[in-house]
Order: C-alpha cells, then sequence, then structure tokens
C-alpha cells in the first residue's frame, strides 16, 4: 500500500481534504477521556492535526516514511514508521501498552490494513471496556452540475482499471467492512454514519488532487496517462462553464464512520 503514495507524497499532502470538525467532535464525546489516540495509516497527518487539538497525546504511525516527511509536527504528536502488521514484541514500544489508549483512529486507510491482525491488536491497546475506535472514508467529491458528470465518467470509466480491488470498500461507504465492535453509546449500530467535508479548490488544484490518486500513479506506471490533453479541456469546459476561469469552487467530499467500543471481550492474544 505504501508504495502506492510514496511518488506523489506532496501532492496527497497538499490537496487531500481535511476532515470536518463534526466528525472529531462526535467521535470525542463517546470516549471517557481524551488521554492517547493511536491513528492509524496518519499518512501525512490529516487527521493527526485535528486529534492532536483534543486529547492530550497522538501516535501517528505509517508504513510510508515519505509520507511521515509531509506531516505537521506539533509537540504532542508522535510520528513513527512501523511495518505494515507490527511485530507483537513491537507493539508496546511502538504503539502503547496493553489498555491504555482512549482512542484508536483510521483515515482512509482501513481499506488497506490486513484487519484480522490489526483489530486484535487495536482491542489490546485500547482500554476496557469503552475504549472506541473509529474508522472512515471520503467517497468521490461533488463540485457542481456542469464538472460533476465529467467527473464521473472519468472516475467510473477512465480510471476504473487502475484502482486496487480494496477500493470497492471505499465506493460501498465502508458497508461491507469487518467490524466486530459493539455500538458507542447512543447508537444502535456502528454506521456507517455520513458527514461532509469541504475544500475549495481551483481547477489546478483539482487536478493536483486527481494526480494523488493511487490509481492515477498504478496507470503512470503503466504508460498510461489518465490527464491527457483531451480530459484536462473537458474539465476546464466544464470548470469555466459558468464564466469564469480557472476559479476556486467549493468541493464537497462525503465522509462515512464506522464507529465502535471494544467492550469486555476475552483477553486478546497477539
Amino acid at each position: 500500500m505504501a508504495e502506492l503514495f510514496i511518488k506523489q507524497a506532496a501532492e496527497y499532502a497538499k490537496t487531500r481534504p481535511s476532515y470536518p470538525k463534526q466528525l472529531f467532535d462526535f467521535i470525542a464525546s463517546k470516549t471517557p477521556s481524551h488521554d492517547l489516540v493511536w491513528d492509524a495509516g496518519t499518512g501525512s497527518g490529516q487527521a493527526a492535526v485535528s486529534l492532536a487539538g483534543i486529547y492530550k497525546t497522538v501516535i501517528a504511525t505509517d508504513t510510508s516514511s515519505t509520507q511521515l516527511d509531509h506531516a505537521p509536527r506539533l509537540p504532542n504528536v508522535h510520528y513513527g514508521r512501523t511495518p505494515p502488521v507490527i511485530p507483537t514484541a513491537d507493539l508496546p514500544h511502538l504503539i502503547a501498552g496493553e489498555s491504555t489508549v482512549d482512542l484508536v483512529t483510521v483515515g482512509q486507510a482501513l481499506h488497506w490494513f490486513d484487519l484480522p491482525s490489526f483489530y486484535k491488536q487495536a482491542q489490546w491497546v485500547l482500554k476496557k471496556p469503552n475504549g472506541v475506535i473509529a474508522a472512515w472514508c471520503y467517497c468521490t467529491p461533488e463540485i457542481d452540475p456542469a464538472v460533476d458528470p465529467v467527473f464521473d465518467s472519468f472516475y467510473r470509466f477512465d480510471s476504473a482499471p487502475y484502482w486496487d480491488p480494496q477500493r470497492k470498500l471505499v465506493d460501498d461507504r465502508y458497508r461491507g467492512v469487518d467490524f466486530p465492535f459493539e455500538a458507542v453509546a447512543g447508537a444502535d449500530n456502528t454506521g456507517p454514519f455520513k458527514f461532509v467535508t469541504e475544500q475549495g479548490m481551483d481547477l489546478d488544484g483539482f487536478f493536483t488532487y486527481l494526480r494523488s490518486w493511487s490509481a492515477y500513479q498504478t496507470a503512470k506506471e503503466r504508460g498510461v496517462e489518465l490527464l491527457g490533453d483531451a480530459v484536462m479541456e473537458k474539465f476546464r469546459r466544464a470548470w469555466n462553464d459558468d464564466g469564469g476561469e480557472n476559479q476556486v469552487k467549493v468541493v464537497k467530499f462525503p465522509v462515512y464512520l464506522r464507529i465502535g467500543k471494544v467492550g469486555i471481550a476475552p483477553p486478546v492474544n497477539l
């Protein structure tokens, strides 16, 4: 997974959407204490920065050192590179001790994980019974009636052959993801719960966002330029449909959250 994002790490950090405050407020309201978070698959720290404003300490890990190099530095955020599956003996050293973590978060990365191994480790570090795990994804953006059909065609047809199979879990809003946790207080299921994040982008910024896709990188490695002249011209005509030239538009990303608590589970044998 990490290899897919190394070559476009700068584009990823620059253009990937931040997550809405409402998302973090909702998650934080479900954790009884706000001491320690493990943000797994932190990428370039989009979620870690927001979590740092709520929790005392954030352990933010990723398999890509290149991604971590682009993450903002904050005094209560501790970044670390980990292997795709953390050896059991290293878990207390790299993450935290048993039953010490209030919250485990995964933003836009759960579909890349070895879920059985990750869930065992999350259950081990989370406090019992109310430690919370929250994982979310954002789906394809919504812009306006002129641009949306062009983007939809680009996503569903042009880029489709180059997406990893796990991308289908995102398209399904994480509804099909195995999520063996109990509903948090005030909820009768583990989601997905919908939020929306908005980001202002001009067309050049939107192209940079598209180039941050793993599918774009995969296509490029196979000798295919997804953003060829004809495709870019279609986007330009649609983007400037109302008379503006490379104007900033509000790009909306639907965000879907799965959230649960560890509960009173039998001891986890790692």
